[in-house]
């Protein structure tokens, strides 16, 4: 007989261990390996029964066993300890309220993300864009960032994976109950459900409740629109992340970025938060927040133009995907029936809204609404992941500003980190810390510095090498738990499953790959010659085994494909001993697989990998990595700590494509067999894999600090989040209006700037000039209705290529020399080095300019010489 209505019962926790719910709910014991262990005491089984989470271990554990604990004096020892560092940690002063210039740093930071990949006992998250953003919260919690995490919770989560018979991706959505997992809800000053509403298209609604994590320090809001007040449809918002068609997708943006703001208003308006100075946009999904901001203000006077001004100034937006596939676009049809009048934001016109996402730039497509588009023109400070990464960005969104080269479009980039005490194996940690103290290991992790990394030097070749032996062999114990697991759920009997207990070895060189299965992560590069692959796996002195894990998409049947033709190689009794796919990647599985293995595979299509953490964290337990120069590895690769895959970039049609795998693939299979596996079993005159070592030991010793989220989060606080605030606090209502009034007036009367007469002292362009020369440049400009305090005129010079296209350029700003004249003419003047040899050219143009822009880039306007000017982009030298 089924159940009508599920829910759960607790036991009442004796007074002397309520602690132990302080303990659970706040999510640090995630990352606290003395926290972990105060629990598993507990009770060993149930714990395990858990999967290590806390709120169903204390959800099952019997009353008798609360009452032995309530008595046992050393237990309670121990919860007295990690209840009072708990204490320290959440209220004490960290590198954050350690900075010199603290009174300019933001008093918080609102961070908006789709997912968050916490711990596998909250199950929010689909891949790398959820765990990054975990570990940023995790990170800002050990830096003492002030941030409040904002994200949607979602009922089926994503989906868990399984394998059919015939290596088919199979998705499961298991419900989960908010009061099962390790959350609480926000409530009223009343007691009443904190709850968030939307306006939606026909006199409806959307109500949420806001759900709250507590992520060490940093508070997380997730909302829920599984409420009785909303109809069928609506409570089905939130179900499922990444799921359901154009109008659900939108909804939920909309719900996590206007639900958002106002679920971060109600919080700080209920526990006396300091309000955000600074909204960070993990990717487009909550550009909306935007919006509602704009009419937070319009509702204390500012109109549309000057709320954008004061919103963007505190906004920062993150990209992650190099592809404009990858950014989430609505019909504009759609984006309009829900806003306006008779829906959402109803003061806002629905024209202005549409303005900030419509693809208004060559190539673009007028009738879409793109949300990273939004994100953009919403952000004065925008990033990439990696360098490489941000370099991509500024190439893929520079049609929202013409005239400019890609290196100048105003999108750095940040590169992503990962969290240590998260990813870093108990075993690792313990080493570092026998070598260097626990306290300075932890703060390795944490904070970084190089100084406390350069202490594994020290440690002796034997104690790496028998660390990562062990930690291989628990890999393999994982490994074959989980394949018969699979295999019995693809109908397996027991009898017919004992080769399991001969997969993977030990004393075999294990190469990991783990990821999302899109396209061009080519899980299958490795399957391009199968002959090849299965003289690597089976070979009789230098032997590799392989470990795969991954989930394509529910709606990506070319992903499936993907894995099931790899699942059917691995199927084959010739080699599945040696090579394996275990389903249902996730945080868990891979807190396992990324310390248990010798090499990590990423292969991407270069340069579609905007970072690629999965590296990092293998890296941060001294494994090394085998990759393509994409992402953070083409940052920092070095062949003292790994090997980069060769590519053949550039390739245009399918065929071309198919040569690339084939190229690529070949030299994958070199580096196997010709470096990696001979490096790792060759033995010095101790006995040990020297070479290798060494190898593991330059990995740690300097990847170790620069892959960390601690470095991540302080460059986010220094570069973005502080010029931020800094700026927010300087646009008052007055300044917004006065800097909107401006930019309004520069682009009415930048259609009569120009570039009128170019001249230098140089002698005819046909003679070469000497280096260390300087001319005089003079520039007589038409600023039309502006005036010199309006813009900016620079000289622009440095070498050229064979098309004469100024590289490498550097910018000098002229001074006015004389006018007005009659027709509104100035003449600027100013020196041109010429402090380069080889070809040299330089050409002019003006720029708007304005105490309180971000960039010159900013409007996107700017006037160059015309052709018929000659000398305005002049060739001076070759």
């Amino acid at each position: 007989m089924k159940a009508i209505r599920r829910f759960t019962v607790r036991p009442v926790l004796p007074e002397a261990l309520h602690p132990l719910s302080e303990l659970a709910r706040n999510l640090r014991w995630s990352w606290h390996p003395e926290t972990r262990d105060l629990f598993q005491s507990v009770d060993p089984e149930r714990w395990a029964a858990s999967g290590g989470d806390p709120v169903r271990l204390l959800g099952s554990v019997s009353v008798r066993r609360l009452a032995e604990l309530a008595e046992d004096r050393r237990f309670l020892r121990r919860l007295t300890a990690a209840a009072d560092d708990l204490r320290d940690y959440v209220t004490g002063d960290r590198w954050y309220q350690g900075q010199a210039q603290s009174a300019e740093l933001p008093a918080a930071i609102a961070y908006f993300s789709p997912e968050f990949g916490i711990t596998a006992a909250l199950p929010q998250y689909s891949g790398g864009l959820g765990i990054l953003a975990g570990d940023h919260l995790k990170a800002a919690s050990d830096l003492g960032v002030p941030l409040i995490g904002v994200g949607l919770l979602y009922r089926h989560g994503y989906f868990r994976q399984s394998l059919s018979r015939d290596g088919w991706q199979q998705e499961h959505y298991p419900v989960l109950d908010p009061n099962e997992l390790p959350l609480v809800p926000l409530h009223e000053a009343d007691g009443t459900q904190a709850q968030v509403g939307l306006a939606l298209p026909g006199g409806r609604r959307l109500h949420a409740r806001i759900w709250q994590a507590q992520v060490g320090r940093v508070p997380l809001l997730l909302l829920d629109s599984d409420v009785e007040e909303n109809d069928l449809g609506e409570r089905g918002v939130t179900d499922r992340l990444y799921g359901g068609g154009s109008e659900h997708r939108l909804l939920q943006e909309m719900l996590l970025g206007i639900g958002g703001v106002r679920a971060v208003r109600t919080y700080c308006r209920l526990t006396g938060h300091a309000g955000p100075e600074v909204f960070h946009t993990n990717e487009g999904h909550a550009g909306f927040l935007g919006l509602e901001r704009i009419a937070e203000l319009g509702d204390e006077g500012l109109d549309f133009d000057a709320g954008l001004e004061a919103v963007r100034s505190g906004t920062v937006f993150t990209t992650h995907t190099p592809v404009p596939a990858g950014i989430d676009r609505f019909d504009r049809e759609l984006v309009a029936r829900h806003f306006g009048p008779d829906a959402e934001l109803p003061r806002i016109d629905v024209g202005r809204i549409l303005g900030l996402g419509m693809e208004t730039y060559p190539g673009g497509d007028p009738n879409v609404f793109n949300m990273a588009v939004m994100g953009l023109r919403l952000a004065q400070r925008a990033n990439g992941v990696s360098l490489l990464h941000g370099q991509v960005s500024r190439e893929m969104f520079s049609g929202l500003w013409p005239g400019f080269d890609p290196d100048e479009v105003p999108i750095t980039s940040v590169t992503n980190g990962v969290h240590a005490p998260t990813w870093v194996a108990p075993e690792v940690f313990r080493l570092g810390a026998r070598q260097i103290g626990a306290e300075r290991t932890e703060d390795a992790m944490s904070v970084g510095g190089s100084e406390r990394w350069d202490a594994v030097g020290d440690i002796p070749d034997q104690d790496i090498w028998d660390l990562r032996r062990d930690l291989r062999e628990q890999l393999v114990v994982e490994v074959r738990e989980r394949l018969y697991a699979s295999w019995r759920q693809r109908g397996a009997g027991t009898a017919e499953l004992g080769w399991i207990e001969g997969v993977l070895d030990p004393d075999v060189l294990t190469i990991g790959f783990a990821r999302r299965v899109p396209s061009y992560k080519r899980l299958t590069l490795m399957l391009r010659d199968q002959d090849r692959l299965m003289e690597l796996l089976l070979h009789p002195e230098r032997p590799i085994q392989i470990v795969i894990a991954g989930k394509a998409h529910p709606a990506d049947d070319g992903g499936k494909r993907l894995i099931q033709e790899l699942v059917r190689f691995a199927d084959d009794p010739r080699v599945r001993h040696r090579i394996v796919f275990l389903p249902d990647y996730g945080m868990a599985m891979a807190q396992k697989l990324y310390p248990g293995c010798d090499v990590w595979l990423n292969n991407p299509l270069r340069p579609l990998e905007a970072c690629g953490t999965s590296g990092m964290k293998a890296a941060l337990n001294g494994c090394l990595n085998l990759s393509v120069l994409d992402g953070w590895w083409d940052e920092w690769f070095r062949p003292d700590f790994g090997w980069a895959i060769p590519t053949a970039d550039g390739t245009a049609t399918d065929e071309d494509q198919d040569r690339r795998d084939d190229v690529e693939a070949a030299g994958l299979y070199d580096l196997l067999e010709q470096r990696v596996a001979p490096r790792f079993y060759e033995r010095g005159q101790g006995g040990l894999p020297d070479r290798w070592i060494e190898m593991v030991r330059e990995t740690l010793t300097h990847l170790g600090p620069k892959v960390l989220a601690g470095r991540m989060v302080r460059e986010y606080v220094d570069r973005l989040y502080t010029p931020a605030a800094r700026a927010h606090r300087a646009l008052s209502p007055d300044v917004a209006r006065e800097l909107s009034e401006w930019k309004a007036r520069v682009r009415g009367a930048w259609h009569r700037v120009s570039v009128d007469h170019v001249e230098t002292s140089a002698a005819p362009l046909s003679t070469a000039a000497e280096l260390g020369a300087t001319l005089v440049l003079r520039v007589r400009v038409n600023l039309g209705d502006l005036v010199p305090d309006d813009v900016e005129v620079q000289a622009v010079s440095g070498r050229v290529d064979a098309e004469d296209r100024i590289t490498d350029a550097t910018c000098v700003p002229l001074k006015p020399a004389s006018g007005p004249d009659d027709e509104g003419r100035w003449i600027y003047e100013g020196p041109l080095s010429l402090d380069r040899t080889g070809s040299f050219g330089y050409t002019v143009r003006i720029l708007p300019t304005h105490r309180l822009l971000a960039s010159s880039a900013e409007l996107g306007l700017v006037v160059v010489p015309s052709e018929e000017l000659g000398e305005g982009a002049g060739v001076l030298m070759r």
